[in-house]
């Protein structure tokens, strides 16, 4: 449980903009404030790092300055969209360069003498490859709700929430069987 803890406050800046940024312009502009100062605020004190990070800064940064400065309706309607696609970008990026994101949080919790061993690499890539899909179907199901295709918008948001919820889950339960498996074969 600790862990999921860990890894939802590692997150905190993108859930705080997602409870937070609803229904009014007021609101939106709070959350942006809010994400970006909380993803400064963990950036200083390093409880949150790598391209997630630098994701959070680019994303919130531009996202604030074109609501709150220039009040752009396009980047304000296309604002799910946009954070799940930066989210799913950066995610995608770091498999590409061959970094997947999950190793600057699983180095946190395994021996540095493994930090080279391709199990523990693919592992990662496996798991970031779970977040980017993540990220990916998020974005389309932004998509979905901001044009109103198909489905109620609480349907958009709750699979939207489970998809999340999951991949999460699957984070904190995928190490620990892997350790398991590995522990019961020798």
């Amino acid at each position: 449980m600790l862990a999921f803890f860990k890894l939802l406050m590692s997150f905190a800046p993108w859930l705080s903009f997602l409870i937070i940024a609803r229904d009014t312009l007021l609101r939106v502009e709070i959350g942006l404030s809010v994400a970006l100062a909380l993803t400064v605020v963990m950036g200083v004190l390093r409880l949150h790092r790598g391209i997630i990070l630098w994701v959070g800064v680019v994303f919130f940064g531009a996202a604030t300055i074109a609501v709150i400065g220039f009040h752009d309706s396009w980047t304000l309607r296309h604002l799910g969209v946009l954070a799940n696609g930066a989210l799913a970008l950066g995610a995608w990026l770091t498999i590409a360069l061959k970094k997947p994101f999950t190793l600057d949080y699983a180095k946190e919790h395994v021996d540095p003498s493994l930090w080279t061993d391709p199990f523990f690499i693919r592992t990662n890539v496996l798991m970031t490859a779970v977040w980017a899909t993540a990220f990916t179907l998020n974005a389309v199901l932004a998509f979905g709700k901001m044009e109103q295709v198909a489905l109620s918008e609480l349907a958009y948001e709750l699979i939207s929430y489970a998809i999340l919820i999951g991949t999460a889950m699957f984070t904190v339960w995928y190490p620990e069987h892997l350790r398991e498996v590995r522990a019961a074969s020798r």
